[in-house]
Parts: C-alpha cells; sequence; structure tokens
C-alpha cells in the first residue's frame, strides 16, 4: 500500500490553479425550502478586534451554514436532513467551540462568497477550494482534505491514460464536467478545448466511457472512485497531480469566513487541528468517501499563496 499522502510530495505546487472549483453533482432539488427563510440574522460585526461572532454564535446556539447543495461536500438527503462532509466536521467542531445546532442555508455554488458577505450565512461549508482569487474575498480555515486527480477508463485501461499528457499524445476522446478544473488541467497540457467533451457529471462522464462515446472522463479522485465502483465496463485510474506552470498541484477545500472573522477563524482552526491530530477527522469524513490519500497538513496559507 502507498504511503498516505498527507502533505504534498516533495515539489509539488500548492500555487491556485486557475480555474474555479468544479461543480459536482447536485444535491437533492428541494433545497430552496430549507433556506434562509425565517432565519434570524446576526448582527453585522462590532468593532471588536478580530470580530465577536464566536460569542455571538455561543449565545444563540446556532450557527447558519452556507451550502450547494454538491454531494460529497455539503446537501440535504432524501430524508431531509443535512450532511456531507463540510456540515458533519461544522457540526463536530461547532460543538466543541460551543455552539449546539448547525442551520443549512442552501444556495448556488457561485452565491457562496456573496452570500456570505451580505451575511446571509455565518460560514461557508461546501468544501470550497482555496486558491488565490478567493483568499482576496474571504478568510479561509486551513483545508480539511486534499484532493487529485483521476481518470475514468474502460476495463484494462486500453490506451494506457495516466495523466493529460497522456491524453494528448494518444489523441484521445476526452471529457469531463461543465466548470471542472480538469478543463484548464488538460488545456495546460496542449489539448484543444474545442475538442472536449463537456458533460454534466460524473455520471454522465461514466456514462459517456462506458457507451464508448469518449475514452477518458477526468474528475476528482475521490467522485471518479466513488462513481465506478458499480462499473462493470469502467475503472478508475490511480490518483495523480496535474501540471500546473509546469509543476505539480495539489488542491484543498475548505471553510471559508468574513475577512472580519479572524478569531472564529483561529478558534476553528484550532479545533481542526485536533480533529487531524486525533484521527477524528478522517473517521468523520470516511462516510463520504474520503481515504487518508485525502488528508492534509497544508495551511490555507500555502494555498493562498504565501
Amino acid at each position: 500500500m502507498a504511503r498516505p499522502l498527507r502533505t504534498p510530495p516533495w515539489g509539488i505546487s500548492v500555487r491556485t490553479p486557475r480555474p474555479t472549483r468544479r461543480s459536482l453533482l447536485a444535491g437533492v432539488a428541494a433545497l430552496g425550502a430549507l433556506g434562509a427563510a425565517g432565519c434570524s440574522r446576526v448582527a453585522t460585526a462590532s468593532g471588536v478586534r478580530g470580530g465577536d461572532l464566536l460569542d455571538r454564535l455561543r449565545a444563540q446556539g446556532v450557527v447558519r451554514l452556507g451550502i450547494a447543495g454538491e454531494i460529497p461536500f455539503g446537501y440535504i438527503d432524501r430524508d431531509g436532513e443535512l450532511t456531507g462532509e463540510a456540515p458533519e466536521l461544522a457540526k463536530a467542531v461547532f460543538k466543541r467551540l460551543g455552539v449546539d445546532r448547525v442551520q443549512p442555508v442552501p444556495t448556488e455554488f457561485g452565491s457562496l462568497i456573496p452570500g456570505l458577505a451580505s451575511q446571509q450565512f455565518d460560514v461557508v461549508a461546501a468544501g470550497m477550494y482555496i486558491n488565490e482569487d478567493r483568499c482576496r474575498q474571504v478568510i479561509f480555515a486551513d483545508p480539511d482534505y486534499q484532493m487529485l486527480d483521476s481518470f475514468i477508463v474502460r476495463k484494462g485501461n486500453p490506451l494506457g491514460l495516466r495523466d493529460y499528457r497522456d491524453v494528448v499524445e494518444k489523441k484521445a476522446r476526452f471529457a469531463t464536467g461543465t466548470g471542472y478544473a480538469e478543463i484548464q488541467y488538460a488545456v495546460d497540457a496542449g489539448y484543444k478545448e474545442s475538442d472536449i467533451l463537456i458533460v454534466p457529471d460524473q455520471v454522465a462522464g461514466l456514462n459517456a466511457v462506458e457507451a464508448g462515446r469518449v475514452d477518458v472522463f477526468a474528475g476528482t479522485a475521490l467522485t471518479t472512485r466513488e462513481v465506478v465502483k458499480k462499473s462493470a465496463k469502467a475503472e478508475v485510474t490511480e490518483a495523480f497531480a496535474p501540471l500546473v506552470d509546469g509543476k505539480p498541484h495539489v488542491d484543498g477545500g475548505g471553510f471559508a469566513f468574513r475577512p472580519t472573522e479572524t478569531n472564529l477563524r483561529d478558534a476553528f482552526n484550532v479545533e481542526l487541528r485536533k480533529l487531524k491530530k486525533s484521527g477524528e477527522l478522517l473517521r468523520i469524513l470516511r462516510p463520504f468517501g474520503f481515504t487518508e490519500n485525502e488528508m492534509t497538513d497544508l495551511t490555507a496559507k500555502e494555498l493562498c499563496g504565501g
């Protein structure tokens, strides 16, 4: 068994890729019914240095989480319950911080940062990739997971596709998802963007590979690994780090806070580090398909560009 990848291998870049974080499977369609209607708003930030939001959350006993209905990051399940890697982690961390209840505020992924800024919710709990552009708008806790890429290919991987350079060199028919970072990774490797088949998500990507419409579908190691489990025609390749500016790159995702709320962010980080050290973090994330390879000691500062 390969050694768990807890920190990037020597030489791996933690610079931000140019594309935004991918869109994944949508959650249950009835998210809007559980939105912000009826939620009491936390007052605007006080003059307390670093913000006093944590004290106010403790007083009211509930924290509002901005989620985007994305499996496995944060969504409402078929029983109407809030779940996903980020909400489950939020429940654990905020309980330790003295806030017993979490309340979902569903929105579109692209509305998470604007919604946070306008105080529709208190924290973004959506597994959001940490990158330089976002770091200019919000402050992040350290990432609670890291993510590599992998391919869905036909059983036996007949073309021997292991990375984006292989896709280009072997002129493979290539697909990825709408808004996925993998679009730019393939283009950077020399693949013509107009030749990429864009599909809605990893399920559609699997179907395209199984039907022979494409040779390969690119996505995150986690989502591709999960989607092929019941396939008799396709398999997933070994996870790899895509190249950004010629250097291997690892993405990482975490919780986002308003820039004024450094006290809350710092308190969150303290508890997150404890969960990482004890192994409790992996126990919380494992039901959503995360493994030791997705655990990380990267920091938000590294992913924000230092």
